[in-house]
């Protein structure tokens, strides 16, 4: 099962930590502006140790203060612009982002929607589950990414090409006990990116959902402690498969479900809508 929320992140606010960095070896994200929420942890911060920041312009956009990295640690280089702390569900946070970020990294051309929101721990079951925290989650989950997208693909439709990447989780294929809110706001998701994508199939904009699997990460232990770690995928590969897939639009096409964990080599297995990704 992957229903755990690799993306979340800790705290409810952030940094927006830019880069405009040199490309090297495969170059089709050589000098891409990205947005990308939620990357100070998870395979957010793997993104930037599987290299891609040495392709790609990046605004990390993450929800975190405890462990938020705004501080230049990890591999890439790249240079780096000043931060921002923010929460990627507070009211017009997201044409603010996405303006800040276009100044600091230049038009965006890649967003991924990662931060994600689990709700409250321990997971309760819906009938103890209080409304406004279901509004929570959904506000995270689902509206911040419609509205972060809408606020960039207008530019991206201008030049006629982006990229948008939504992370889910086979919560929203597949139903657990207390994981209600969260799975519905993936399911939710997942939709959504079905929807922008018909309604931007002739403007060169590929949108597709990623299940990233479960991963070694700090909230898979808080989610679940009793997991063996050993059995559990690193995030620097998950972050490399997803930059893998983004760089290969024949076989990670636009309204796509994908699996991280069936991705080899350009080999895409597509997860069906009804069922367990």
């Amino acid at each position: 099962m992957s229903k755990t929320p690799e993306n979340e992140v800790l705290g409810s606010r952030g940094d927006v930590v830019p880069h405009r960095a040199r490309a090297s070896g495969r170059r089709a994200l050589a000098g891409v502006g990205a947005l990308i929420t939620g990357g100070s942890r998870g395979w957010g911060w793997g993104w930037g140790r599987a290299g891609a920041p040495r392709r790609a312009g990046r605004a990390r956009r993450a929800r975190a203060e405890s462990a938020a990295r705004g501080d230049g640690g990890g591999p890439g280089g790249g240079r780096r612009g000043p931060r921002d702390r923010g929460d990627v569900a507070a009211p017009g946070a997201a044409q603010a982002i996405a303006a800040q970020a276009a100044a600091l990294v230049g038009p965006i051309e890649l967003l991924i929607n990662n931060a994600s929101a689990l709700g409250p721990t321990p997971m309760p079951l819906l009938l103890d589950l209080e409304p406004d925290a279901f509004a929570e989650v959904l506000r995270t989950n689902v509206r911040a990414p419609f509205e972060l997208t809408r606020a960039v693909a207008g530019a991206m439709l201008v030049r006629g090409r982006g990229v948008v990447v939504n992370i889910s989780s086979d919560a929203g294929a597949e139903a657990y006990p207390g994981w209600g809110a969260y799975g519905v706001s993936k399911a939710a998701l997942d939709h959504l990116t079905r929807s922008w994508s018909v309604e931007l199939a002739d403007a060169g904009v590929r949108v597709f959902s990623v299940d990233p699997g479960e991963m070694d990460t700090v909230m898979h232990a808080a989610a679940l402690p009793e997991a063996d770690r050993a059995a559990l995928a690193e995030p620097d590969e998950v972050a490399r498969r997803i930059v893998e897939m983004i760089e290969t639009p024949a076989r990670a096409r636009s309204g796509a479900r994908l699996l991280a964990s069936s991705w080899r080599g350009g080999a895409v297995v597509e997860a069906q809508r009804g069922g367990a990704a």
